[in-house]
């Protein structure tokens, strides 16, 4: 799969250990890490102020789960690209609130990067190199758009 191209990606996670993390396996793969915020209100007002290629949104914050309404914005005001990341997968709608898909938690380094990898991708080429690697799965809406059709396994 080629690399893609670099991606500006704000994380929205309110335990700052597990952003931190996040941060640097951004970072080690060649993207940028240009923010982080812990609420629901510092990640619209980040994500319009900055306007990130990808944001890496957590669905509880510290104000609650406002994650949803995150990736809403983020996809409707700021034309952005939000991704889930999240032990409350159950809890999202069946749009993904716009989001391109979800990786659950508890994830490794290893599966985030491989999600970033493909969605820079898929960001760049307006095209899937293929099925999505384990652990990321993609909202029907944009495996559509990228020329996957709706339930398609994973692969390793």
């Amino acid at each position: 799969m080629t690399r893609g191209p670099s991606l500006s990606v704000l994380i929205v996670e309110d335990e700052a250990l597990v952003a931190a993390e996040l941060g640097f396996l951004v970072e080690e793969i060649g993207h940028q890490d240009v923010g982080h915020a812990m609420s629901g209100d510092e990640a619209v007002e980040l994500a319009a102020r900055l306007q990130p290629d990808l944001a890496l949104v957590d669905v509880h914050l510290r104000d609650g789960p406002t994650g949803i309404d995150v990736a809403r914005a983020i996809a409707q005001d700021c034309g952005g690209l939000a991704l889930f990341m999240t032990a409350n997968v159950k809890r999202l709608p069946a749009d993904y609130a716009g989001a391109c898909g979800v990786i659950g938690k508890p994830y490794s380094g290893h599966g985030v990067k491989k999600a970033l990898r493909y969605l820079a991708v898929c960001l760049d080429e307006g095209l899937a190199p293929g099925l999505p690697p384990l652990g990321l799965t993609l909202s029907p809406a944009y495996a559509a758009r990228w020329g996957l059709g709706g339930g398609l396994p994973q692969t390793a």
